[in-house]
């Protein structure tokens, strides 16, 4: 009995194996291994293809339904003006009357129009306000056409305001929280009408690079040709210059699917060298290839202290002297003690481990790196922001 079951499992293992041999082969989406740490990135991040991009689009309504934290509307005019023709076009004849509602705020509606969207889908737009509203909390805002550059209405917007930001106050004080008079709209607006053009209209594949380099640009192209030999056996990338590369198109493969599979390629983009302060908040960043020639620093802070302490000087009993304030002022000097240290390095942790040996404050680090600049040992671009 159990002699018949091994068989019995043997041919179905078989017959199992026969029918996957058989079946045909179904292409994966190749993907390149995204190697953890090291700074490597993928194509898609360190690049963009060229012609795919947003499109911006504005336009400006109404937002109605707040509670009296609206626009003042003989402050602001155009918002009674807007009010009253949206009024005449409903039908409602308001030229004659005094509007003292605050429940209305004039705002500008602004959106990013994705590329290649079609009509009937939905994206965000942000509502800021125009008037003197103190908040837009609670408010819906009216249909409004948004209109890109070229005059043509995209989309249609409408629906209620989210925003996270409010306003209390009393008589004494005030409590403001974030941007109560700015909000978003979570799939607010309608398309309309598309952009012109499509994805299989591009004359040339073109990747540029968000950060120009040359070095980039050919580890970039390479990465692409290294993985276009093993599918295509021909190279397909050349780079233009420091900021694009530009690609031939296959003519036994889909372009959306080539677009996908490069993106999905790692490389190890190089970086100027290049240091970065901030001396309103004592920020440095330092990038990795910044390398320090061996150079000898001291820093000391020189501290003077003013003190003043006037004492007042009384007359003796039944003179005819006056009472008179007699200044007194201390004045102290002390100078700490630096150490001497010698920085220097060809990476960036050997930097970072001197300049923590020394033992300084982010101002002080600041300062010790414009001297290390000015006497020419620092190997870097210093950005002082």
């Amino acid at each position: 009995m159990r002699a018949g079951l091994r068989a019995a499992r043997v041919v179905l293992g078989l017959l199992a194996l026969g029918s996957a041999l058989a079946a045909p082969a179904v292409p994966a989406l190749a993907v390149a291994p995204v190697i953890a740490g090291g700074g490597y990135a993928r194509i898609k991040d360190v690049a963009s293809l060229k012609g795919v991009r947003d499109n911006q689009i504005v336009g400006y309504g109404l937002v109605t339904g707040l509670q009296g934290t609206g626009d003042t509307l003989r402050n602001a005019q155009f918002t009674e003006q807007s009010l009253q023709s949206m009024l005449d076009r409903m039908g409602i004849n308001v030229r004659d009357a005094r509007l003292r509602t605050r429940n209305v705020a004039a705002v500008m509606v602004t959106a990013d129009l994705p590329p290649y969207v079609g009509a009937g889908s939905r994206i965000d737009v942000t509502v800021t306000s125009l008037g003197d509203a103190t908040s837009l909390r609670g408010g819906t805002l009216l249909m409004t056409p948004l209109s890109g550059g070229d005059g043509n209405v995209y989309a249609a917007a409408q629906g209620p305001l989210a925003v996270s930001g409010f306003s209390a106050q009393g008589q004494a004080e005030q409590l403001t929280q974030g941007v109560p008079t700015a909000g978003r709209i979570p799939n607010g607006a309608l398309i309309e009408r598309e952009v012109p053009g499509a994805f299989r209209d591009l004359p040339e594949l073109i990747f540029e690079l968000k950060n120009p380099d040359f070095k980039t640009a050919t580890m970039v192209a390479d990465a692409i040709n290294a993985y276009a030999m093993g599918r295509f056996h021909r190279r397909i990338a050349s780079p233009r210059d420091q900021r694009s590369v530009v690609l031939q198109r296959p003519r036994d493969m889909i372009l959306p699917r080539l677009v996908a599979e490069i993106g999905d390629l790692t490389i190890q983009p190089d970086v100027p060298a290049r240091v970065v302060v901030d001396q309103r908040t004592g920020t440095v960043v330092i990038g990795r290839n910044v390398q320090i020639s061996t150079v000898a620093v001291t820093h000391g802070n020189l501290t003077v202290r003013v003190t003043e302490t006037p004492e007042v000087s009384q007359p003796a009993p039944f003179s005819n002297g006056q009472t008179t304030v007699v200044p007194r002022t201390e004045v102290a000097a002390r100078e700490e003690q630096g150490k001497l240290a010698v920085l220097g390095g060809s990476d960036l942790q050997t930097l970072v481990r001197g300049l923590n040996q020394v033992g300084l404050k982010p101002t002080d680090i600041i300062a010790i790196l414009q001297a290390v600049k000015t006497a020419g040992a620092l190997q870097a671009e210093l950005v002082v922001q």
